[in-house]
């Protein structure tokens, strides 16, 4: 399949999500669609970089989460909004960085069929039908799963550190507990 092909399935398959997403972060439907656009092309000029196609769906919404941050970074911030609802500043790196080797060192200690959940559902990027059906249970079964997987990590999270959060859930400081996984 040539590369335009590909680009217009891709189109077809990701735009409308892909547009809520950004808009959701963004509050302005002319940025939104204007970073839209920027995220097709950034993907019609990286696709050929793609490894392995079975994790397109996170490649794609990793980009995006690049361009919103780059269009935040930009200063491009015309808003139907009130400025007070805009983050003040990015939060560092390393503070998501950590939180996120926080969870990971985390989710090792939780039972296997959870981390697991966890896994397929929030780093290979599959829908809970699709978990559902891989590992043929309900899907209100897996639904279940992955909630009480989520709330499971969340309390381990929070009986070691305590996470400063921005009203979009982006962690901007962490300060450690009395606890092991800090050290």
């Amino acid at each position: 399949m040539n590369s335009s092909k590909t680009l217009e399935a891709l189109w077809i398959d990701f735009s409308i999500q892909l547009r809520s997403f950004i808009f959701s972060k963004v509050k302005n439907e002319t940025d939104a669609d204007d970073i839209l656009q920027n995220v097709f092309i950034r993907i019609h000029n990286k696709l050929h970089t793609l490894d392995d196609e079975s994790r397109i769906k996170p490649w794609i919404y990793q980009i995006a989460r690049n361009m919103i941050i780059d269009y935040y970074r930009a200063g491009n911030r015309q808003t139907d909004f009130a400025e007070t609802d805009l983050p003040a500043s990015l939060p560092p790196e390393s503070s998501m960085q950590e939180a996120v080797d926080d969870m990971i060192k985390m989710m090792n200690g939780m039972p296997p069929e959870y981390c697991e959940a966890l896994c397929l559902k929030e780093i290979e990027g599959l829908s809970q039908k699709e978990y559902a059906e891989r590992k043929g249970l309900s899907y209100s079964g897996a639904k279940s799963r992955v909630q009480r997987a989520r709330i499971m990590l969340k309390e381990m999270l929070l009986q070691c550190c305590h996470y400063e959060t921005d009203k979009y859930g982006t962690v901007l400081d962490i300060q450690p507990r009395c606890c092991v996984c800090c050290k």
